[in-house]
């Protein structure tokens, strides 16, 4: 969503295209500037802050779920992670012991390391809030992973490794994005509340001193 201005020259935005608020130093050069009455630039000014607000709140909206996304992310990558280390050690000592099955000593040094490597892999998992239940997990070259919209895909380890480190860096990145939206956006919100004041008491004192004139008239005559 864009915000308008009353300036013809190129808005300054920020790297996600939005767009700067203009600062009223001086409200009577910017009225006559604008060609504008106090009401209409005090009704400009509230709508301008009205969109930042908005775009505020679907910012944020956006930081809390990529909030609830990334531990997710995280926690997926590193079960994956863990599954293609196991993978990786039990294929390393396969071709090791392949290679070298006369070298007595490599073998009883990595005993207890194999025995653990080819002992089944047991974890638990959640069936309801507070029930869960212990399974074995088979070998396997592939893993199944929720894409969302009740899709679910196998990948190969590495593959599904690659996957959620770029969705992983992907997430972190837009987060940081919307943090530092979030504060271009309070500060543009300041800008504006601060022109919304200027611009009101600048109207405030021009009525008081136009009222003072009147009475100075009268008293005159």
């Amino acid at each position: 969503m864009s915000v308008s201005t009353s300036s013809t020259s190129q808005v300054e935005t920020n790297p996600r295209g939005i767009p700067k608020a203009p600062f009223v130093s001086n409200v009577d050069d910017y009225l006559d500037g604008t060609d504008s009455s106090v009401e209409s630039t005090l009704n400009k000014f509230q709508e301008m802050i009205a969109k930042y607000r908005y775009m505020e709140l679907n910012v944020q909206n956006r930081r809390k779920g990529l909030d609830e996304k990334i531990p997710d992310i995280a926690k997926t990558l590193a079960m994956v992670e863990f599954l293609k280390d196991r993978r990786d050690r039990k294929l390393g000592k396969k071709a090791k012991k392949d290679d070298d099955d006369d070298d007595l000593d490599d073998d009883l040094e990595d005993e207890d390391d194999e025995a653990a490597d080819d002992a089944p892999l047991k974890t638990t998992f959640e069936l309801n809030d507070t029930l869960y239940a212990e399974a074995e997990i088979e070998e396997s070259e592939l893993v199944y992973l929720w894409l969302g919209a009740n899709v679910m895909l196998a990948y190969p380890l590495d593959e599904a490794q690659a996957l959620l480190s770029s969705k992983l860096a992907g997430a972190q990145q837009t987060r940081a994005n919307a943090v530092e939206d979030l504060e271009w956006l309070r500060e543009q919100i300041t800008v504006m509340e601060v022109n919304l004041a200027r611009v009101y008491n600048w109207d405030v004192r021009r009525r008081r001193e136009a009222k003072a004139k009147g009475i100075e008239g009268t008293d005159e005559k």
